[in-house]
């Protein structure tokens, strides 16, 4: 009974590093050459960025959130784009996200006319779809961290934009949350993001 346990757990073991390794090379893969620091957005490029949500609480921006507003900013403050949509959990529960998005960048000086507000955007292959399916988003620039963008740029592909992803800094993030996402990126949410991107 003992080896047979070791047999079951070895190949569970070999199972979860095939996994591992196929979604990651799938992000490599459908990333390569659309992802650029926030500082090397080239010009020319699409006018529209969607900003995917992440914790707020009490009103305002978590620290993943903040970085990811920030640099929306920066690239509306620049001309870069013209219109910034928010996408993520409106919930009361989940913190009111994309209200809390809203009112970062308006009392930023975001145009109210120039944000575009995805309340149901709850995981990031939902705001692709969404993005592209309800919004018209046709060419993007997508913010999220380093250990997600690859994942957002491949489900946004996926969803038929033609869509760069652009490197949020982590400014304030603990190694601990750090490392926690990029354990969760590996063992659960890229090879949920590869089944959508067949499925969805």
């Amino acid at each position: 009974m003992r080896k047979r346990l070791g047999i079951l757990a070895l190949w569970l073991v070999i199972v979860v590093e095939a996994v591992v390794i196929g979604s990651s090379a799938w992000a490599v893969i459908v990333s390569r050459g659309r992802v650029v620091d926030a500082g090397e957005v080239p010009p020319g490029g699409p006018e529209t960025v969607i900003v995917l949500g992440a914790k707020a609480g009490a009103g305002e921006p978590g620290i993943y959130l903040r970085n990811r507003l920030d640099v929306a900013l920066a690239l509306y403050r620049e001309g870069r784009v013209d219109r910034i949509v928010n996408s993520g959990n409106d919930a009361d529960d989940a913190g009111n996200e994309v209200r809390v998005m809203r009112d970062y960048l308006e009392a930023h000086g975001v145009r109210a006319s120039d944000i575009v507000d995805d309340p149901l955007g709850l995981n990031t292959a939902a705001t692709c779809r969404r993005a592209a399916g309800e919004f018209g988003v046709r060419r993007a620039l997508i913010v999220t961290q380093n250990f997600h963008i690859a994942r957002a740029v491949g489900l946004c592909r996926a969803a038929g934009i033609d869509v760069t992803g652009v490197i949020a800094p982590c400014r304030g993030c603990t190694r601990l949350s750090l490392v926690r996402n990029y354990v969760r990126e590996a063992l659960g949410s890229r090879p949920r993001a590869v089944v959508d991107s067949l499925t969805g």
